[in-house]
Parts: C-alpha cells; structure tokens; sequence
C-alpha cells in the first residue's frame, strides 16, 4: 500500500526542545535519519528550524544540543538583554523588540551555512507572513521562485514572532519584503500541509496518486500553555498589557484549530499529535535558562515514558516502516 507520510511541527520558540526530544526518540527506533521517512515536512518559526535541520540530514541529536547549547545566544538573559536594549533604544526607540536577531542570525547561520532552500532532502514548507501584503506566505522547497533563498534567511522570518524580534526583510522577486513568524497564520502547520499533500498527488497521474485516507501524519507540538487569564484581566487589559499574551493567545488559538481540522481529514489510525500541557515547566517561548531546558527536557521524556506516550511512538513507527 502507498502511504504519503508528512511530518508538521509547531511554532514555540524554545519550547521547541520539547519535540527535539521527541524527535531524537523516533529517529532512533527508525534506525535512519528521519528525512527518508516522509514525503513532505511542514514547519513553523522554532518548527522551521527542526524541519529544515531534519531535512538536510541533521541528526534530532545534535538539534537537542543546538538547542541547550545555544538557547541563551538566541535569547539572553535579563542583563544581556537589558544592555542591548538599552543600546537599541537609540536608534529603535523604546518599543524597541525584546531581543536583538543577531543572536539567533548567528546561530542560524552556523546551523545551515550558504544552504539554499532548494538544498533541502525532502519537499518542505516554511510558514510566514508577509506583514507588507498582509498575507501567509508557505516558502516551498519544491518551486522554483523559492528554491534559491538563503535557507537561514527563511527560516528567520519564519521565527520573528512579533514583540520578540523584528520583522526580517527577504528578497522575493523584485523587491524586499518585512516578514514575521508564521505562528500568526499557522503555528500548527498540519493543516496546511494535509491541504498541500492532498493538492500534490492531484497533480500526479492516477497510478501513482495517493488517496487522503492513506496519509499519514505525525504532528509534534512544542507544549501547551496552561496559565489562565483571569476574568479581571481579561476585562483591564487594554494595548499595552495585552501586547506579549496576545502572541500566545493567537499561537494557541490557531495551533488548536488546525489540529481538530487535521484530525477530522486524517482520522485517528493516521493521525499522531505528540503535545503535552506545561504544567511542569515554564511556557515562556524565550526562558532559556538551564533550569527551564532540564523541565522542558523532562516534560518530553516523561511523555515519552508514559503508557500512552509509548503506544502513540511504537504505532507511529509501525506506520512510517509499513
């Protein structure tokens, strides 16, 4: 039986250490890296730099260390961050972003090099959002006017989750464009790429097509966040107080939303959504911090040591090695 396997993985910013565990697991019971196992990848800012690492035959292994070892270059801690901004207010003036992108540039940078894009193993979407057309933009491996962008370019827009950094120019066609994190259109972006899967194997002949109820999607998300905004909050709250919780707000709202549309299209027996709730870790997107990564490390383990976590890894790989 011909199976077409997309992996999805969330926005989430540092949070994203969570699925690089899991990740790391289900490439280990693979046996192989895990760009030989899909025929289509999908991600979103922090989701962005798993896919693309993945895709080009980064081991999850070394994407865990990228993350614990450069966690705090991408995002400082509070005198780093005090004294950049201090720096920035200058010529940024004081609604400046929380972090200056030359941290996370610099590790992009080092991560991927001179890859382009098009360099990528296996068909792979990158979501963001063009600020200027006000418009989702899915950068794809596959086409042409994309497959020549700077691979760390793209996956810097990807993650510029507004507040946190500032937006990222890209070249597309003739002119240059602000773009931000995809996490405001498509934080999950499963959905998404069920819809480009599907619009894919229409395009090839009937021989060779794959039905929709033979896909298989493994969706990962990043945690999810469990403070709750009270109802005097909710009711006080005017721009400035709302200006940080409302990208989490959204990030969670449209990462619930393509998860209950993925699910309905794929159903349970090819549907695997790997999430836990941050109920023993911070769900900060930017705490970097040792005593954050070590919870976030052991929030992944522990789901993957759970009866449910165990079944859910075990039936996925069954079904990647059909």
């Amino acid at each position: 039986m011909n199976q077409y396997r997309i992996l999805s993985l969330d926005g989430g910013g540092i949070r994203g250490l969570i699925t690089a565990v899991w990740l790391a697991e289900l490439e280990k019971q693979l046996g192989k890296p895990i760009h030989n196992f899909f025929e289509l990848m999908s991600g979103t800012s922090t989701g962005s730099i798993l896919a693309s690492g993945l895709a080009l035959g980064i081991p999850a292994q070394e994407i865990i260390d990228l993350y614990r070892n450069k966690g705090t270059t991408i995002f400082p801690g509070a005198a780093s961050r005090l004294w950049s901004r201090v720096t920035r207010t200058l010529t940024e003036g004081v609604s400046a972003p929380k972090y200056s992108p030359d941290g996370l540039e610099k590790c992009l940078q080092g991560a991927f090099g001179k890859k382009t894009l098009g360099s990528l193993k296996v068909p792979t979407m990158i979501f963001s959002y063009n600020v200027f057309t006000r418009e989702p933009v899915a950068f794809k491996s596959y086409q042409d006017r994309f497959s020549d962008m700077p691979l760390w370019e793209v996956v810097r827009a990807s993650c510029s989750a507004p507040t946190y950094f500032p937006s990222m120019m890209l070249k597309v066609g003739r002119s240059k464009q602000p773009f931000i994190d995809g996490g405001v259109a498509a934080n999950n972006p499963s959905a998404c790429a069920v819809a480009e899967g599907i619009a894919i194997n229409t395009k090839v002949k009937k021989a060779n097509r794959v039905e929709v109820d033979d896909f298989v999607l493994a969706s990962f998300g990043t945690g999810s966040t469990t403070r709750p905004i009270s109802h005097e909050e909710s009711q006080k709250w005017g721009a400035l107080e709302w200006a940080v919780p409302i990208i989490d707000v959204l990030f969670d709202g449209s990462t619930d939303t393509s998860d209950y549309v993925a699910r309905q299209i794929i159903g349970d027996d090819n549907y695997f959504r790997f999430q836990i709730p941050l109920d023993k870790a911070y769900d900060d997107m930017d705490r970097a911090d040792e005593v954050n990564l070590n919870a976030l490390m052991g929030a992944a383990e522990s789901h993957l040591h759970s009866k449910d976590g165990t079944a859910m890894m075990k039936k996925l790989v069954q079904k990647l090695t059909k």
